[in-house]
């Protein structure tokens, strides 16, 4: 259970609870509607009205209970570099998918985090960022659904950023720039294209290293469609080494591609600073430059 609590200054006196909720604490009207039902938003202790006006000194009071589904706890070690109330940001390991499913019955992100916490009652895996099976690295994942909301609304602007580390096959001609490209999504299958009628993408690159007909890149996403880094890099002739759909598998990286989540940084929406957190190039990824 999470609790936000406001105290109400002589600035808000004479304000509804609603107005508070709403404007200063970042309820969206479903989420104040839910919650009021369920009697979880209160001031100073007690059931409180929507249209009931305050007062300085109260404290306007919500509580967030989840109430997930059964999770099988699968005991998997975990670097988790940053936690709060609010949020985590776990290193993830590839090839590890992120969440169960009927079809994804054995260790998870998921069900690896649900142990991770002590298998807390009414769990819900909440990520704000998704990466695929055989990507490493960083993933933010709320604790509650009011953090995951306000988060979410910073994906894809500046308030939310994230880089990824690339080695991929082939030395890019350019040093830096970006790749606008739009990508279109499969009516069957999961490969993705480049496009005139496919959605926009936009993809920041900067070559960090050649070496061996490789080149190590360090990316930034402007966008977020799926497998984007991946398939405009395929495009542009330089497939992600290990990408076994849009290029080739490599030996070194069984079950993974080269390609790792190197940091995420955002405005945190209810402290309101700046959380930055970083992760190195992994061994594995390492060795194909040497």
């Amino acid at each position: 259970m999470r609790l936000l609590e406001f105290l109400i200054t002589e600035n808000e006196a004479g304000r509804t609870v609603k107005s508070i909720a709403r404007q200063e604490m970042n309820l969206s009207s479903t989420q104040f509607k839910s919650l009021k039902f369920k009697g979880a938003i209160q001031v100073d202790g007690r059931i409180a009205r929507a249209d009931e006006r305050l007062q300085p000194g109260q404290r306007l009071m919500i509580f967030f209970h989840d109430e997930g589904a059964p999770v099988m706890p699968y005991d998997l070690p975990l670097s988790i570099p940053y936690q709060d109330e609010d949020f985590l940001i776990v290193d993830k390991p590839a090839p590890l998918p992120s969440i169960s499913s009927v079809h994804q019955q054995g260790a998870t992100l998921e069900n690896a985090l649900f142990s991770y916490l002590g298998c807390p009652e009414n769990f819900v895996f909440r990520p704000v960022n998704r990466l695929d099976k055989g990507t490493s690295g960083l993933m933010a994942v709320a604790r509650n659904a009011h953090a995951q909301q306000l988060l979410q609304k910073q994906l894809h602007t500046d308030h939310f950023i994230r880089e990824y580390l690339a080695v991929c096959e082939g030395e890019m001609e350019a040093e830096a720039g970006v790749i606008d490209l739009p990508i279109l999504d499969p009516v069957n299958g999961i490969k993705r294209i480049i496009s005139p009628e496919g959605r926009p993408a936009r993809t920041h690159f900067q070559v960090l290293h050649k070496i061996n007909g490789r080149s190590l890149l360090r990316l930034r996403l402007e966008t977020g469609r799926t497998h984007q880094i991946r398939v405009h890099l395929s495009h542009l002739g330089c497939p992600i080494t290990g990408d076994f759909l849009y290029g080739r598998e490599h030996p070194v990286l069984p079950g993974r591609f080269a390609l790792h989540s190197c940091l995420i940084r955002f405005v945190h929406p209810v402290t309101k600073c700046e959380v930055i957190v970083n992760s190195g190039l992994p061994p594995e990824m390492e060795a194909l430059l040497n």
